[in-house]
């Protein structure tokens, strides 16, 4: 990949987070935020684009040091209150959804109660149905639910019936069922949605590259089909920006 030598270096932090970013840490990164990274930097030459693997944990540590500049497909509400930022809309949307085996006689009206059922949680994430509280004794206490840091297990503890409800991203599970065909016929997702994911790029105020000039690169990205293109095969929504 060619830039110009003088390009600026914008480090983003990658958390894992899959489908948009997969197990950084470990180097071989399958997810979208790569690509995203790939496009940014051939749309231009003034930037270039980096990745800086954290965790979910330790994202906002690395931030307010300044270890990055930028974290990616993230929400303002999820713990970003009290650390300084500039926030840009990315226009993508992504929904959180609720899972069951399908069996005989199950429909949507199964996730309209979540009491009494077990729950299948990935460790760490802030849900609506539990007021963001990301606690793990309180969803366990609260709400029967199993914590774990893999989305294949939470998938694979509702068909083996040891959880009845798990949540996952649309584009997760759409990723999920193309890498698992056989469980296709086994899964019903909701209608009900969790949360809506309109995905924020947020910037640290000391960064080299200001919101404004990440909005301009985004909008480069939407005019030229590239969003549409790493997107939409997730089931993301490429809407753009919000009027604000």
């Amino acid at each position: 990949m060619a830039f110009a030598a003088n390009a600026v270096e914008v480090r983003i932090g990658a958390a894992h987070f899959p489908p948009y970013t997969v197990r950084p840490e470990q180097g071989a990164d399958t997810g979208l935020l790569p690509q995203l990274v790939e496009a940014l930097n051939k749309a231009q030459g003034r930037f270039h684009f980096v990745l800086v693997p954290t965790s979910i944990p330790r994202r906002f540590r690395d931030f307010e040091q300044g270890r990055v500049d930028m974290a990616i497909f993230e929400n303002p509400d999820w713990g970003w209150q009290g650390i300084k930022h500039v926030s840009v809309d990315m226009g993508l949307e992504d929904a959180e959804i609720f899972v069951t085996h399908r069996t005989a006689g199950r429909d949507q009206r199964y996730f309209d109660d979540l009491k009494g059922k077990r729950l299948a949680l990935f460790s760490g994430y802030h849900y609506a149905f539990a007021g963001f509280n990301p606690d793990p004794r309180y969803l366990a206490s609260t709400y029967d639910a199993t914590l774990t840091y893999s989305h294949d297990s939470n998938l694979l503890m509702v068909q083996r019936d040891r959880a009845d409800i798990a949540l996952v991203t649309r584009s997760y599970l759409s990723d999920y069922l193309v890498r698992n065909p056989e469980s296709v016929g086994q899964l019903l997702s909701s209608e009900r949605i969790d949360q809506v994911y309109h995905h924020y790029a947020l910037l640290r105020p000391q960064a080299r590259i200001s919101g404004e000039e990440f909005a301009a690169l985004l909008d480069k990205l939407r005019a030229n089909g590239e969003l549409l293109r790493i997107f939409q095969p997730y089931q993301i929504q490429v809407i753009g920006p919000h009027d604000h």
